[in-house]
Order: C-alpha cells, then sequence, then structure tokens
C-alpha cells in the first residue's frame, strides 16, 4: 500500500470573527477534504461542516473502485441537507466550495466546486494546479486575459459560480491520475491562494518538511493579511 504523511490547519483569519472553513483528514481511509463556507450568520459554518460530515460518513471498507461513487454521493447528500437548511431559514443563500481528495491503488481521485484548489508538486517539477475553479474570474483566465496569480486581485475574485447547496442540481467536476513517489499534494480554500503565487507555493512546498509546511503556508496568508479564513492540506506520497 502507497505509504503517506500529511499535514493539515484551518485559521479564522484575521477580519472573520468566524471560522466558515472546515477540513476533514481521514489517513486510514485516504481521504482528504477542505471546504470553504458561505452564508453568513453561522450559515456559511453549518454548511462547510456539512460537507466535511457527510465525508466522514463514507464506509471505511468499501473497495478502491466503489470510493469514488461514495464520495460523489456524500457531497450530493450534504448538497439537499444545505438546501433544507436554506429552505427553514427563509430560503437565504447558504452554500460551500469543496475539494476531496482520495488515494487508492496507486492513483488519486479529486471531486471539487468553487474555487478550493488542488495542487501537485512532482519531485524535481513544477508545481501544476489540477483543478480550475469555479468562478467569474476563472473565465477570465482560460480565455487567456489574465493568469490565476492576477486572476486573485480582481475585484470579482470571490465571485463562484458553483457550490454545494446553492444551485437546484450539483455540479461536480473530477480529476483522476496516478500518485508517484515525491508526489506533494496540496488542498487549500481560497484564504491562502489570495497571497500566495505560484511561485510562493512552489518554493514552499519544495522545501518545507511535512510537519511544518502547513503552518509555513498558514502564516504567509496571515503575513499577508489573514482577510479570510485559512484551510490547509499538504499530502506527502512516499
Amino acid at each position: 500500500m502507497t505509504q503517506i504523511r500529511y499535514s493539515a490547519t484551518t485559521h479564522v483569519g484575521l477580519k472573520r470573527k468566524v471560522n466558515e472553513d472546515s477540513i476533514l483528514a481521514l489517513p486510514d481511509q485516504r481521504i482528504w477534504v477542505v471546504a470553504d463556507g458561505m452564508g453568513g450568520h453561522e450559515g456559511g459554518d453549518f454548511a462547510s461542516q456539512s460537507v466535511v460530515d457527510s465525508v466522514a460518513m463514507i464506509d471505511p471498507n468499501l473497495a478502491p473502485v466503489e470510493l469514488l461513487q461514495a464520495q460523489r454521493e456524500s457531497l450530493n447528500s450534504a448538497h439537499e441537507l444545505i438546501q433544507s437548511e436554506s429552505r427553514s431559514r427563509g430560503g437565504i443563500t447558504i452554500g460551500s466550495t469543496v475539494v476531496t481528495f482520495a488515494i487508492a491503488g496507486g492513483h488519486f481521485a479529486a471531486f471539487w466546486a468553487g474555487d478550493s484548489r488542488l495542487y501537485r508538486l512532482q519531485r524535481d517539477s513544477n508545481i501544476e494546479m489540477l483543478t480550475t475553479d469555479h468562478s467569474v474570474v476563472a473565465d477570465f483566465v482560460i480565455a487567456g486575459e489574465m493568469s490565476w496569480d492576477e486572476a486573485e486581485s480582481h475585484p470579482q475574485s470571490n465571485a463562484i459560480t458553483r457550490a454545494i447547496g446553492v444551485s437546484e442540481v450539483l455540479e461536480l467536476d473530477k480529476i483522476r491520475g496516478q500518485t508517484f513517489p515525491g508526489d506533494r499534494f496540496l488542498l487549500c480554500s481560497d484564504g491562502l491562494t489570495k497571497y500566495a503565487t505560484f511561485d510562493i507555493l512552489e518554493k514552499i512546498l519544495a522545501n518545507e518538511h511535512i510537519e511544518t509546511v502547513a503552518e509555513t503556508l498558514q502564516q504567509i496568508a496571515l503575513n499577508g493579511g489573514g482577510a479570510d479564513n485559512i484551510s490547509i492540506i499538504v499530502i506527502d506520497i512516499l
């Protein structure tokens, strides 16, 4: 079985009163999740917590081929629960971004909705962003009008186009691939990527030990202003 190590952290930041992010680390089941809630008045933290709670209920004894479908079903369950909560609060918008990551049989699989991201740093290689934000500014990046780093400072950088609990039908994107010894994966909310460019992420991920890398990245976001909640999970493939 593939050997792994990981570190994880979540922080309210310096401007918010409530941490509306939630993270989940289930190393025995090889599943990790970052969810970034929105809605205010306890709506955002309810939404993100609903996401991680639902994924945490996945049967740990599932075969690898069943794990992917179980992830999708758990996210759909969270979607329905958040929508029900929204209706009970008079129809206010409550939702959460999500990025999940699971390892089985030398492969990884990830689902995402919104602008929480998954990156990979391969041994002796450059960092690559494996997800594509579901956001207004992502369309500008895809059209070649700006870089992902430039998009972070755009006035509409927070305008996401997909989230769990918001639309009538949940739309998820998925990516699958092989894992190799020396791979390092990063899951994070936009509270980090507002302050950490690709170059910064690559430098830290290439040089920091697993025990300290998540906290080092978190400190970069806090030093930059910490205007949002910050959630980070780093996973090493040994």
